[in-house]
């Protein structure tokens, strides 16, 4: 089973080139383990193939040279129109005339990524199930990382900053046992704020610390020295992650374990709890990942945010199996995390960021995409919601932007589900307006572009030899 799955990928690779604005499968961070392409994701595949074989030449470009420009991220959209139906506004023409494409962008529109990550060099990564390590066993012409250049601090820029719209985003990070042995520790986190702030003279960095309560004393040490040392801006936490001796989980509303981290985050300032809700690690006891937790504490701490990270999506591939169009019927566990709001009108303090489920659910089955952002804005409210992309793992966050501005709310969950269009100022405060308060951004102050200088010394004049996106995606499938 696992020789076929992964012949399916490597032939799946083939009709790409491993090119591709836009994903054709799942990647995986390392949190999850990676679905192999599903028969519409193919189909993807190959009309973008086509397509793009047949418009380079038209224009006298490489496929590659196509693919990286907007004609072939409107090929993309096209592609997937073809084969989902129509969700993603995009024109014919836009796929011939770059032109077209470049008169259909907002200008100047907020986007704060609220989830990104690189790696500190020089560490390697190391998932915390090891996927990587796993696939290579099972094929060894599939799984490799070409370099670890491609996931440290200068790659990131290029990716973030230099390669999308990104204006503003989050450096965030994964507990580990001990800083030597996380890939970016918070000292790592607010190093790469300092260094990204300092060189645009201007605010393109937000940082989290890290909080795992189940270690103990040593943890609420350590959010001191974070907030008073590092004057991190926010908190992140993985429940489903065990530490302590014995090694044990963690859940949010813990009066004994979590509480008096609360307690030192009110006391330090910090209002923003984030915590890595769904996606749960294999091998491991499916509750602790479970959104569930966050309703009392959410009710007994109103002056502190709690963020859930990828909104609670337990899998794709389980949600994708529902009748999506059918009302009452459940995704887990973003259904669960609707429903705290729901029978508690009062708890505002309840926040679902999209990271990764966005980029999961559009690139398999953009019905599902649309029923997760619904139920999302309907029971949370529509300033509730926030962006976010796990990116640098899915490569530049360039497409996911493009994917967000150009979807449209289905016309049969509108229907049949009574949920709202997805209009410009939804799509607006999404984006980072929604966010913006939370973190004490403001989306009017000036943004200083990283400089020229910086990316010439680090990336060799990457911005004198003009943008060249990777369409690389940083996962693994």
């Amino acid at each position: 089973m696992r020789e076929r799955r992964w012949r399916r990928k490597y032939e799946h690779d083939l009709l790409t080139d491993g090119w591709s604005p836009i994903p054709t499968q799942i990647v995986s961070n390392e949190e999850y383990l990676p679905t192999p392409p599903t028969r519409e994701q193919q189909q993807v595949a190959l009309r973008l193939r086509e397509t793009s074989r047949r418009h380079a030449a038209a224009l006298g470009m490489t496929r590659r040279e196509f693919l990286g420009s907007p004609c072939g991220m409107a090929a993309a959209f096209l592609a997937m129109n073809a084969v989902f139906g129509r969700y993603f506004d995009v024109d014919p023409v836009e796929a011939l005339e770059a032109a077209a494409t470049t008169e259909r962008q907002p200008r100047g529109q907020f986007v704060f990524d609220v989830q990104t990550h690189h790696v500190a060099a020089p560490r390697q990564m190391r998932g915390p199930l090891r996927f990587r390590e796993m696939a290579r066993r099972w094929n060894t012409d599939i799984g490799e990382t070409r370099s670890m250049d491609e996931l440290y601090l200068a790659n990131y820029i290029k990716e973030v900053f230099l390669d999308s719209e990104t204006s503003v985003a989050v450096i965030s990070g994964i507990p580990a046992a001990t800083d030597e042995q996380n890939i970016l520790p918070p000292d790592k986190m607010v190093e790469t704020r300092e260094v990204v702030n300092r060189l645009a003279a201007s605010r393109r960095i937000v940082s989290h610390g890290l909080i795992s309560p189940n270690k103990g004393r040593s943890d609420l040490e350590s959010m001191d020295r974070q907030a008073k040392e590092l004057k991190v801006e926010a908190w992140k936490g993985y429940t489903g992650q065990p530490f302590g001796s014995p090694p044990r989980t963690w859940a949010v509303d813990d009066e004994k374990v979590s509480y008096p981290m609360l307690e030192a985050s009110r006391r330090l300032g910090i209002k923003n709890i984030c915590l890595h809700k769904g996606l749960p690690f294999a091998n491991t006891l499916e509750k602790p990942w479970h959104p569930g937790d966050i309703e009392k504490a959410a009710r007994d701490f109103p002056d502190l945010n709690f963020i859930v990270y990828h909104s609670g999506l337990k899998s794709v591939e389980e949600a994708a199996r529902a009748d999506l169009t059918k009302p009452g019927s459940r995704i887990d566990w973003v259904s669960d995390l609707c429903e705290i709001r729901q029978r508690n009108s009062k708890l505002t303090n309840i926040y679902a960021e999209l990271g990764s489920t966005f980029g999961l659910a559009v690139v398999t089955s953009p019905l599902l995409c649309g029923r997760i952002l619904g139920m999302l804005i309907e029971s949370l409210g529509v300033d509730h919601v926030l962006w976010g992309t796990d990116s640098i793992w899915w490569g530049s966050p360039r497409w996911q932007i493009e994917a967000l501005r150009r979807y449209q709310m289905p016309e049969t969950l509108m229907q049949r589900l009574g949920y709202a269009p997805l209009t410009d100022d939804v799509k607006a405060r999404i984006f980072g307006l929604n966010a913006a308060p939370l973190f004490g951004v403001d989306p009017a102050a000036v943004l200083n572009p990283v400089p020229a200088d910086f990316v010439s010394r680090l990336k060799a004049a990457y911005l004198e030899e003009g943008p060249r996106p990777s369409l690389t995606q940083y996962g693994w499938v």
